[in-house]
């Protein structure tokens, strides 16, 4: 996912104010909510997995030897090795896992994340560096109150540090904190480039009630900054292409997601979150092929391999039994480890293909506990609907009315709710 841009990067832990690589801005704009997408991630509080010799295998990586990729990554490696205690040596290649995370899906490679900072995992007061990576990977965990606390304690020691700022942003975003969201996006708009500034400022009005201005300010601020890095462009026509089809403009949001994935190729450039959230928008609109097309050999992520399995579901397709039948071991082998940061999607699965509609809801209702976005609010909805329980709606319900969030779907799903007896 990210290839040659993020090079200078990832061996420079400490990027310039105002400038952040796809891998940041990526994780910034989506990550958050990719928390939930990226299902099975084994909880940040286990003990971090170290290979026991430099001959160990960790990953068959999709490259070869000679891939500049691959390259970078052994690169990478190999430094950390060689001064594992050094911050300018973890931290480069704790951030090249993550990038991982996001571009296959794979949890393991939190795993091997985790394990570059066990040398600060437990240390009150580490870097400021190593706070913003700590709290990302706690993120993943759903600890988001412990990587708030980290990351403002990275903003006081260096107040210019974007990345901070965005992290703080997205996940104040997913816990609907807007006031903060706000403040977050403030601060950041002074320091990160015009395009990310309106990408910032549209996530926040989008969920506030300002939908239709945020959509067009931020196609405004698309076309008047048409020399923006294209890694900032693919992040801020993602939330564009969300927010257009929220409005119900679905013509809109279409192009905007193809304008991004048209950006983001070659394949391995594209990311989970992008591939996942037009996959929903294309099933939606009962475009099932379309979406098996896209996702094709992409059955590595689990939160794609759910997708796969609604399309073919859709299109009453013989590999629907096979997909459901992995889906339905990696939701078990998660709850057997007692990973509980799945629940969105494996609600999503029992409702949608599993079969046992009560189960769904009491994982939706917990889900709305720890994260409350627009897909959160959708899934609490449907799974109350569908059992007819619309008292398990009420804190949605309350949400729409006090976020003035605009979407179409949940307004639906709401009128819905309010004729049940």
């Amino acid at each position: 996912m990210w290839r040659t841009h993020n090079i200078a990067f990832v061996t420079n832990p400490y990027p310039r104010a105002g400038h952040l690589s796809r891998l940041q801005w990526l994780f910034v704009g989506l990550m958050v909510s990719l928390v939930s997408l990226v299902s099975l991630v084994p909880p940040a509080q286990a003990a971090p997995f170290t290979p026991g010799s430099d001959s160990q295998v960790l990953e068959r990586l999709p490259w070869r030897a000679t891939d500049e990729a691959a390259q970078s990554l052994q690169a990478l490696r190999r430094a950390w090795r060689a001064a594992p205690q050094d911050p300018q040596a973890a931290l480069p290649l704790a951030w090249r896992y993550l990038a991982e995370v996001a571009s296959t899906g794979d949890p393991r490679f939190v795993g091997y994340a985790q394990a570059t900072l066990a040398p600060w995992w437990k240390v009150p007061e580490p870097p400021a560096a190593v706070r913003v990576v700590r709290a990302v990977l706690l993120q993943f965990d759903h600890q988001f109150d412990a990587a708030l606390a980290d990351l403002k304690a990275a903003q006081a020691a260096q107040p210019d540090d974007v990345q901070a700022w965005a992290w703080s942003l997205a996940i104040q975003m997913v816990q609907a904190d807007y006031a903060a969201a706000a403040q977050s996006c403030a601060r950041l708009s002074r320091l990160a480039s015009a395009l990310v500034a309106a990408a910032c400022q549209a996530q926040v009005g989008a969920a506030t009630g300002q939908g239709e201005v945020a959509a067009r300010g931020l196609r405004t601020a698309l076309n008047a900054q048409t020399g923006a890095d294209r890694e900032e462009r693919v992040w801020s026509l993602t939330r564009l292409a969300e927010i257009e089809e929220r409005l119900g403009w679905d013509a809109l949001a279409r192009a905007s997601f193809e304008e991004a994935l048209a950006l983001s190729r070659p394949p391995r450039a594209q990311d989970v979150y992008l591939l996942a959230a037009y996959a929903d928008h294309l099933l939606d609109r009962g475009l099932a092929n379309e979406v098996r097309v896209l996702l094709k050999d992409q059955n590595r992520a689990d939160v794609l391999l759910l997708r796969l399995a609604l399309a073919a579901q859709a299109g009453r397709k013989p590999e629907t039994a096979t997909y459901v039948k992995t889906l339905t071991e990696r939701f078990a082998a998660a709850t057997a480890r007692n990973d509980t940061t799945h629940r969105k999607e494996q609600a999503r699965f029992l409702l949608q293909l599993g079969g046992d509609k009560v189960q769904a809801l009491t994982l939706a209702r917990q889900n709305w506990a720890q994260q409350r976005e627009v897909a959160d609010a959708r899934l609490l909805l449907e799974a109350a609907l569908a059992n007819k329980d619309r008292a398990a709606a009420a804190p949605v319900l309350g949400w729409l009315a006090s976020s003035r969030v605009q979407s179409k779907t949940l307004q639906a799903l709401a009128l819905q709710l309010q004729a049940l007896p």
